[in-house]
């Protein structure tokens, strides 16, 4: 996500490394720079001028200009105006004090709304809350189907029914949700390519019915400062209380992300990061912050990685971890359970350094990973739970014997031990992002 622009943003950023004092003329020659990189991954004009104003007032102060460290303060002024921009602090879904709680998701045809529903559906059951999906699109039999297809593979009811008008629909599936126990309404409304006077009064017409604790606007970040002038729109019309963004997993240049809150002053309250219905996450200004700079997302990868192991082997592998045991038969089983659940791709972007990379330099395809498993199996029961043992000649035996080369199993040894100490020391230390931003302010 965001490649681009991470990469040009690093590169400003690291540019008055291993300098001392600096002019105001410098600074203001660098923010200049900084303007049209934000241009260029399409942030809104307006929200442009703001940040910068408001940066330019932070970073030309003697505390700045005379820092033994420039680079390194800088960072952390642009982290924190970041995170500003971006909300500051994650805003919590907002739920009834007596259920049913009704979520009534808005957008357009192609945003990924229906999915969303199931993705949210997923995401509160985890959280033990027993939601009833709720097709409300009373014109397209087959966003009725996909919703059906998503609402069983997410093991939750759907509920469906030939109305007459958006009215009949909301008294109905309020009343399936009363009777039969179910604590939140999911409502998948209508959606069409573009907006237009008869789909608004539907939507207009099934809010005042359903009277919704959440309007939430599903918008593509791919689609840049187009999703935010959707956003607007339905703001303006039916009125929104939150943002769902989408397709964070593409390469969207950032540009919806980083103005939607500011233009239509409505927070973003989850964002979907992939494919998979477990992959919609709470959204954290300060995390995402730290992504868009490359600075990595710490706190995210602890826990997706807690999310796709089971819970004993999640407690298997922190024991082993703080033990010093952690081994190969350790990283099969989370090969394997990780291959199920999602692409390893998205674990990489969390890492400090590789956060704005993406695409095929870090995609790792089935056949890799099937090698991977080959030569771990290989090994000796001994050799697995201590690399450290595995000399020439027995690499030279497992790699016959996985049918690959010294080299892959000399590549495999090596991408172990550094993600074995890498991951020890986030056990150990748990670091915050702004602990992480210090360690990293001289990068």
């Amino acid at each position: 996500m965001w490649r681009g622009l991470t990469e040009r943003l690093q590169a400003l950023l690291s540019r008055w490394r291993g300098r001392g004092r600096l002019t105001e003329e410098e600074v203001d020659e660098w923010l200049r720079e900084l303007r049209l990189n934000l241009l260029e991954a399409d942030v809104n004009l307006r929200v442009v001028r703001q940040f910068i104003s408001q940066l330019r007032e932070r970073l030309l102060t003697p505390e700045v200009l005379e820092h033994p460290n420039p680079s390194r303060r800088m960072t952390q002024i642009v982290y924190e105006e970041l995170t500003k921009l971006l909300g500051e602090k994650p805003s919590p879904l907002v739920f009834a004090p007596q259920p049913p709680t009704v979520f009534l998701l808005l957008g357009l045809q192609g945003s990924g709304k229906t999915t969303t529903c199931g993705k949210l559906a997923m995401l509160l059951k985890k959280q033990g809350r027993r939601p009833l999906l709720v097709a409300a699109d009373l014109k397209r039999p087959a966003a009725v189907e996909q919703l059906e297809q998503i609402g069983e593979k997410a093991q939750v009811p759907v509920f469906a029914m030939r109305a007459s008008s958006p009215e009949d629909l909301a008294r109905a599936a309020l009343h399936r949700a009363q009777t039969n126990a179910h604590d939140v309404l999911l409502v998948d409304s209508a959606g069409r390519l573009h907006t237009d006077e008869e789909l608004m009064a539907e939507l207009k017409r099934l809010k005042q019915a359903l009277q919704p604790h959440e309007a939430l606007m599903v918008l593509d970040a791919t689609t840049g400062q187009d999703a935010v002038r959707v956003a607007e729109t339905f703001d303006a019309e039916i009125g929104i209380t939150g943002i769902i963004l989408t397709k964070l997993d593409s390469d969207a240049r950032g540009g919806a992300v980083l103005s939607v809150r500011a233009v239509t002053g409505k927070p973003v309250k989850l964002v979907g990061t992939g494919e998979h219905l477990s992959d919609l996450e709470i959204f954290h200004p300060d995390r995402m912050a730290a992504r868009i700079l490359g600075l990595g997302d710490v706190s995210s990868l602890m826990e997706r990685v807690e999310s796709l192991l089971d819970e004993a082997t999640a407690k298997r592998m922190e024991e082993r971890l703080a033990k010093g045991t952690f081994g190969l038969d350790d990283l099969l089983v989370q090969l394997r359970q990780m291959r199920q659940k999602g692409p390893l791709e998205q674990l990489l972007s969390l890492l400090p350094g590789l956060g704005g990379l993406g695409g095929p330099r870090w995609q790792i395809d089935e056949r890799k990973l099937k090698r991977m498993e080959a030569i771990i199996l290989s090994m000796t029961p001994e050799e697995r739970r201590n690399p450290d043992i595995i000399d020439g000649s027995r690499k030279r035996r497992i790699a016959k014997g996985s049918g690959t080369s010294v080299q892959e199993v000399n590549q495999l040894l090596r991408q172990f031990k550094a993600m074995r100490d890498t991951m020890r020391r986030l056990a150990k230390a748990r670091l915050s992002d702004k602990e992480l931003l210090r360690l990293l302010g001289g990068m």
